[in-house]
């Protein structure tokens, strides 16, 4: 075997660091996993909040975004809405590491909308689907309840950077149900075939892409794939916002399908798909995932490019 392919199979597996790092997190997930789930939720959230997210500077990079998009908000509801989307984000966490009971609750929470008949419908024809969202709420949870009620809805997954942490993370969302596809060459074309045979799929939209145009997101331009309206367009599939909105216990939510977005052109699409996002956020700001670095303000790239040095 040739060096270069012996590397490529040891970065596969992945190093030490990281066998540490998933076998720490597989530690703390087994422990709280011991508590019923309502605790367990409250825990894991408490941990992120208090113990994780400061030394990482989520509070910092939340805040960041803020002042990007909506300058001006004071320092108390910036604190609030960074606390109430670092919990969501705990919450996520935790929940994707019980599949059983996230389907026992999908089915236990409604799921309503104007665009249900449209899914509804379009199951019964086989006819293709490509639901999306955002990092909003619990996409998880939603999807969830959508495979409780009979909908076979594929995933699509960006891979985790540690291995060992991501075959887990796969495997969950199996377990939840199959098929789940991963992002890449590979993961699209088979994406593509089975949205094109009559099937449904789920993603999410809202990250980053710097080969996208930029699209006005929370009023400051966001560069944004255009794949998923592509993909639509491609196999006749009806676009179809959804979201996962947790309630205010914090444990169960609601799963709200919006009506199709009309087929057009995809830049287009995707500003309407933008949009439906945005109106969420604005109505309750800390179940988004602020944390994401979506527009990579200025204060971020300067932060970075300090840590990497000249």
């Amino acid at each position: 075997m040739s060096k270069k392919n012996a590397q490529s199979k040891e970065d596969d597996r992945g190093g030490w660091g990281d066998w540490l790092s998933d076998l720490a997190l597989r530690g703390l997930i087994g422990a709280v996993q011991l508590l019923p789930v309502r605790p367990r939720m409250d825990l894991v959230g408490w941990i992120v909040r208090r113990v994780i997210a400061p030394p990482l500077g989520w509070y910092d990079r939340v805040e960041a975004n803020l002042d990007h998009v909506w300058p001006g908000t004071p320092p108390a509801e910036k604190r609030r809405i960074a606390t109430a989307a670092i919990d969501n984000l705990g919450r996520a966490i935790i929940e994707n590491y019980d599949p059983q009971e996230m389907k026992r609750r999908g089915a236990a929470y409604p799921v309503t909308g104007p665009g249900l008949p449209a899914l509804e419908s379009a199951a019964a024809e086989a006819r293709p689907v490509l639901l999306i969202s955002g990092h909003y709420g619990s996409p998880v949870c939603a999807r969830s309840a959508l495979i409780a009620r009979g909908f076979q809805v594929a995933g699509l997954l960006r891979p985790l950077s540690n291995p060992y942490s991501n075959a887990r993370y796969i495997q969950n969302y199996r377990d939840v149900g199959d098929p789940v596809f991963v992002q890449g060459r590979r993961g699209t074309m088979d994406l593509l075939r089975h949205i094109r045979d009559g099937g449904i799929a789920a993603m999410a939209f809202d990250v980053f892409e710097s080969s996208g145009p930029a699209i006005d997101f929370l009023g400051k331009p966001a560069p944004t794939a255009l794949s998923p309206a592509e993909i639509a367009i491609k196999t006749g599939a009806l676009l179809i916002p959804y979201f996962g909105i947790r309630r205010a216990d914090r444990f169960g939510f609601d799963t709200v399908i919006e009506e199709p977005v009309p087929h057009g052109e995809p830049i287009d699409m995707m500003r309407e798909v933008t949009q439906r996002l945005e109106a969420r956020i604005k109505a309750d700001p800390g179940q988004w995932m602020w944390t994401h670095r979506r527009w990579k303000p200025a204060r971020q790239r300067k932060r970075a490019a300090a840590r990497m040095g000249p």
